[in-house]
Parts: structure tokens; C-alpha cells; sequence
């Protein structure tokens, strides 16, 4: 008999915790963001998704129709309030139209926090980290505008350090999830308190998690999940209904976040090599050859028997990678499917279709 994951803070509660001790909070946008920096600065931060179900019509009278719900939902939370809580708005140039949003709240529809927009390299040279370090060292200054506090250098790296236990920890669960007593909503709901726990409860909760052996093996189709965020989680619950298994992933707010330990005694420096020496990534302008390379390996590793791809609407990086990577794993013998959500919508009869279809294909 499996035993369900223990109770999990919710945002809301960890936002209350860290307000009655004093500290500040972050609201951060996808994907990649200096968590230790904010961290040093005694702001948490609080990563925004979205959120799904929200009344998306505040947003949309700003943007495009054609702009995913990350960003249309992410700028309807802000416009009614959702994130009044928040003192700080960090909004990463990911993409277009995340790029976009923070150039409406900075010109046009201002919330009443200060935003911080900072860019993300293209490339994964020496070049490339060396920018993405004095981003981050802009931003440094910037908080201490904001904040009125300066940390030593000495309390950033502790702060990198801290990020660097919680992510090989996060790395642990990747690795062992077939070991882990918990079904594929259960597991991903604790991947993903990684998005607003502090660094120290989450390295309390994955050990927890880790410690837990199943009682027996788990079964099913195995799977890779690639895309943005499993949103909805009633997806996660399907795959387990279907008879498959999610053994791999190469999502966003998860699989693509498993950064490596920096090497730079420069913590800034060390930052930026934990981003740019992660995963694949089309939001970082990764090459296609990589990206195959590495579902691939996924594959190899995990013995998945195909890819689902689970993407948010109108997300270009994702879409204009999809044609060329499905073929490419197809030459491979991996075969794949392709499922579009909207965060406000939910779980269609479409999606369970095109699961079926595909399990039964290669079962």
C-alpha cells in the first residue's frame, strides 16, 4: 500500500511565515531567476505560473490574443491585486512575450512594487556566463536600492550554497523517483515546493520524500513529460489512470531546473554557471541537436518508450522547436505526442485521447 506524501506549506502560509519574521518577498516570473541573490537580500522568492483558474479578462484587455496564459493570467493576478503582497516583481526576458509583460509594467499598467526585468544569454560560453553575471550584479544593486540592505559577498555565497544542497537534493528525486512511495500528482507536488519554499525546508521535505522506499515497484507504460508545466495537475492523475508512468521529464519548472554545482569562488559568477550549464532549454536558445540529444539520454536512462509533450498555448519557443525534435526522435524510435492546454481550461476529453492513442500504439 502506498503511503501519501506528508502535508506540504502551501504559498500562501510560507508568504505569512516569512512577512511575520521580518522578510520580503519576490514574486518571480518563469523560468531561470538568482534565487541565492534574492535569498541574501531576505527576499523569498515566490515563483508566478500563471496561476491557472484566475479570471484572465484584466490581463487581456492589455496583450494579444495570441499570448500564452502564463502571461495573460500572470498580468490579470497582478492588475486585481493577486500580488499585492509581493514587494518586488521580477520579470526574466524568457521570451517575447514574457519580455513584453515587463515592458507593460514598466511603462504602461505599473504595479506599485518596483520591477525588475533582467535578460538571459543565448549561449553557453564563457562569454555567456560572464554576461549573465553582471546581470546579476545589476539586479544586486538595484535591490539595494530597493531594500536599503547590501549583503557581503561572503552571505551571497552561503546563500549559493544553500541553493546548491537543495538542488542536488531536487536532482535525488529526479533519479530515484521509481524508489518513492508517491503516485505522479503526489511526486510533483513536491518537485514543485521547490518553486516557493525556502531552500532549507526544501532540502527537509526531499529528504523526507527520499527516505520513504516503496513498498512495491511501480508499473506502467513508462513516459517522458516535456513542456513547460503540468498544468493541469489532473493530467498527472490521468497517466496514472491510463497505465503509464512519467519515469523522466524535460519540463520548465522542473526537469529543465536541475542545475549543476557553480565552480566560481565569484557568487555571482557561480550564479550564472548554474544556469547556463543546465539542461537544454529553447527559452535559452538551446540547438535543436541538443535537445534531442538529451531526450535521448532521457530515454536511454530511464528506458521511456515515448515522449508527451505537454505544452501551454501559443508558447513560441516550445512550438517552433516541436516539428524538427519530434522527427528527429522518430528517426530514433522514440514516437511522441503533442498536447496544447490553456492554464484556465480543463482536462479535455482531446487530451485523454491522445494518450490513449499513444499508449496503445506502443504497448
Amino acid at each position: 500500500m502506498r503511503k501519501a506524501v506528508g502535508p506540504i506549506a502551501r504559498r500562501s502560509e510560507v508568504i505569512r511565515q516569512q512577512r511575520e519574521r521580518g522578510g520580503w518577498v519576490a514574486a518571480v516570473l518563469p523560468i531561470h531567476y538568482p534565487r541565492a541573490l534574492l535569498r541574501s537580500f531576505d527576499l523569498l522568492p515566490i515563483e508566478v505560473w500563471g496561476p491557472p483558474g484566475i479570471d484572465p479578462d484584466h490581463g487581456a484587455a492589455h496583450v494579444q490574443a495570441y499570448v500564452c496564459s502564463i502571461v495573460r493570467n500572470a498580468l490579470s493576478f497582478i492588475l486585481s491585486g493577486g500580488l499585492d503582497v509581493a514587494d518586488v516583481i521580477m520579470v526574466p526576458h524568457t521570451c517575447d512575450s514574457l519580455q513584453g509583460l515587463g515592458s507593460l509594467l514598466l511603462d504602461l499598467v505599473r504595479p506599485r512594487q518596483p520591477v525588475v526585468p533582467f535578460y538571459l544569454p543565448r549561449g553557453e560560453r564563457e562569454c555567456d556566463i560572464q554576461f549573465l553575471a553582471e546581470e546579476f550584479r545589476a539586479i544586486s544593486r538595484q535591490l539595494e536600492e530597493i531594500t536599503g540592505r547590501s549583503p557581503s559577498l561572503l552571505e551571497l555565497i552561503e546563500c549559493v550554497k544553500r541553493d546548491e544542497e537543495a538542488d542536488g537534493l531536487l536532482g535525488s528525486l529526479h533519479h530515484r523517483r521509481n524508489e518513492l512511495a508517491l503516485n505522479s500528482y503526489e511526486f510533483y507536488r513536491v518537485l514543485r515546493a521547490r518553486e516557493y519554499l525556502p531552500s532549507e525546508d526544501f532540502v527537509e521535505l526531499a529528504r523526507s520524500c527520499l527516505a520513504c522506499a516503496a513498498e512495491a515497484p511501480n508499473v506502467g507504460v513508462p513516459l517522458i513529460l516535456s513542456g513547460i508545466v503540468p498544468e493541469p495537475m489532473s493530467m498527472l492523475a490521468l497517466i496514472d489512470e491510463l497505465g503509464a508512468r512519467i519515469v523522466a521529464d524535460d519540463l520548465a519548472c522542473c526537469g529543465r531546473r536541475l542545475y549543476p554545482n557553480g565552480v566560481s569562488e565569484d557568487p555571482f559568477v557561480r550564479m550564472a554557471e548554474r544556469i547556463v550549464r543546465s539542461a537544454p532549454d529553447p527559452t535559452r536558445g538551446s540547438p535543436l541537436a541538443d535537445r534531442s540529444e538529451h531526450l535521448l539520454r532521457l530515454a536511454a536512462g530511464s528506458e521511456a518508450r515515448a515522449v508527451v509533450f505537454h505544452g501551454v498555448k501559443f508558447c513560441e519557443p516550445e512550438l517552433f522547436d516541436l516539428p524538427v525534435l519530434r522527427e528527429e526522435l522518430k528517426r530514433a524510435g522514440l514516437p511522441s505526442v503533442i498536447i496544447e492546454v490553456d492554464l484556465n481550461d480543463p482536462l479535455s476529453h482531446q487530451v485523454r485521447t491522445r494518450l490513449e492513442a499513444l499508449l496503445e500504439m506502443i504497448r
